[in-house]
């Protein structure tokens, strides 16, 4: 056990799917909506009236969460991959067009979707898995990581 809460490679993602779990609780109990961040995203950038404050305020709490965490922890923040702006740009531009595509992003899906044991966010969350593997796969393999 010790080895375990020592190597932090284990304990954050850890850590960090319990705050997405009790993020999405909470959001489900005290405002009986889904955490899913694509959707949440849309209606701030559409201003969806009526429900404009609590979408923000989700964003913005985020936002703000990783700031902080930066400043108190700043290895929280250090990313360690390397590819090219472009290889950026592609897999946003995928991601946007998969959650589309899906009605709905992993969160959504794969973390509340799939808690309500939803037959289709087991299905989409499975398509985004095999999805993403398949890619770095096809990166890593064909194109020897220089995307």
């Amino acid at each position: 056990m010790k080895e375990l809460i020592g190597n932090t490679a284990l304990i954050q993602p850890i850590i960090g799917g319990i705050l997405i779990g009790l993020a999405s609780i909470g959001l489900m109990l005290f405002n009986g909506r889904i955490a899913g961040v694509s959707g949440i995203l849309k209606g701030v950038i559409r201003y969806e009236k009526g429900d404009y404050l609590w979408r923000a305020t989700f964003v913005a709490g985020m936002v703000l969460t990783g700031f902080v965490m930066s400043l108190i922890y700043p290895q929280f923040a250090v990313i360690e991959i390397n590819r090219s702006l472009a290889a950026y740009g592609f897999a946003g531009l995928l991601i946007g067009l998969g959650a589309g595509l899906a009605n709905g992003c992993t969160s959504g899906h794969g973390v509340c979707g799939v808690g309500r044991l939803s037959n289709r966010s087991v299905t989409v969350t499975m398509a985004f898995t095999i999805s993403g593997i398949v890619a770095v796969w096809t990166i890593n393999t064909i194109f020897g990581g220089a995307i």
